[in-house]
């Protein structure tokens, strides 16, 4: 049967506007709170309001969860939470899509170890070689903060552990699981931000910019990307979601005047390279992990 034009360009409708929609949330968030409540005041607004958010619309509390899976609930969410630290840390002194190339090793880390396919190793490499571009190494001047990368590499391998432990609880109902897990990632990022929260009081705008930015980064990507995988094999949906880097790159120069030199763009390719070559060669997906 053939697919109809619709069929074949809403999904993909989707996952950009997923994408995009993230990208601006995040330029939000770094143009107008890290000034005044600082990357970890901002994550745990972003964290708290999405829970608040999703836990709203998805009302878990109406299905019991098995004490085993409550646990494996808590580790998805710390680590989603400790991952969302580490990476606005990240932004604070590094430019967003690179940010965004450096995390994309930590599921890349994680199809490799999963798949034992010969042929990934090169993803990994081909990702690991544009990280080693932007690095200040042998004495070089990158122009690059060194912890800025190291809060992004730490994004990475929390992003890794986020997916195994979200695997363990894919059996659930997927918005069930990421509105608790909010919950739990919040206890990670409220005690994290809640020093840089004082602004708060004087300024109240504060407030609804977190609110504002919880939806547009957390709450309507989430629901555009689970919409796309219904209608995409996992495969191709990995392949479109390695499209982040690249948009976050265009988002970035227009909202936040941040450009990327053309070594930092190579860097930027290769990390799209690794994430679409990865999608489309691997054998034992994600959602094959042993439970």
């Amino acid at each position: 049967m053939r697919l109809s034009i619709s069929d074949r360009f809403v999904p993909f409708l989707l996952v950009l506007g997923s994408i995009v929609s993230l990208s601006i949330g995040t330029s939000i968030a770094k143009d107008l709170l890290f000034p005044v409540i600082g990357p970890t005041g901002t994550t745990a607004l972003r964290t708290g309001f999405s829970a608040l958010i999703l836990l709203l619309i998805w009302r878990p509390w109406r299905q019991p969860i098995r004490g085993r899976d409550v646990k494996f609930i808590a580790f998805y969410g710390l680590t989603l939470g400790m991952m969302n630290l580490c990476f606005y840390l990240a932004l604070n002194t590094i430019p967003f899509a690179l940010a965004v190339a450096i995390e994309f090793i930590g599921p890349l880390t994680v199809t490799v170890i999963y798949s034992r396919k010969p042929t990934d190793f090169i993803w990994i490499a081909l990702a690991t070689v544009g990280i080693l571009l932007i690095l200040p190494l042998n004495g070089s001047d990158s122009g690059l903060d060194i912890t800025g990368v190291l809060f992004a590499l730490g994004a990475a391998f929390c992003w890794g552990l986020y997916i195994v432990f979200g695997k363990r609880v894919s059996h659930l109902h997927s918005g069930h699981t990421v509105a608790i897990g909010l919950i739990f990632a919040s206890m990670v990022t409220l005690p994290a931000g809640i020093n840089e929260l004082g602004p708060l009081f004087d300024h109240p705008w504060i407030l609804l910019i977190g609110f504002m930015i919880a939806g547009i980064s957390s709450a309507l990507p989430m629901s555009l990307e689970m919409a796309a995988l219904r209608r995409l094999p996992h495969k191709t949906f990995g392949i479109l979601i390695s499209m982040e880097p690249a948009v976050a790159a265009i988002v970035a120069f227009f909202m936040l005047a941040e450009s990327l030199t053309p070594v930092q763009l190579v860097a930027v390719a290769f990390s799209i390279c690794a994430g679409v070559g990865s999608a489309m060669t691997a054998r034992a997906k994600i959602d094959t992990l042993p439970v």
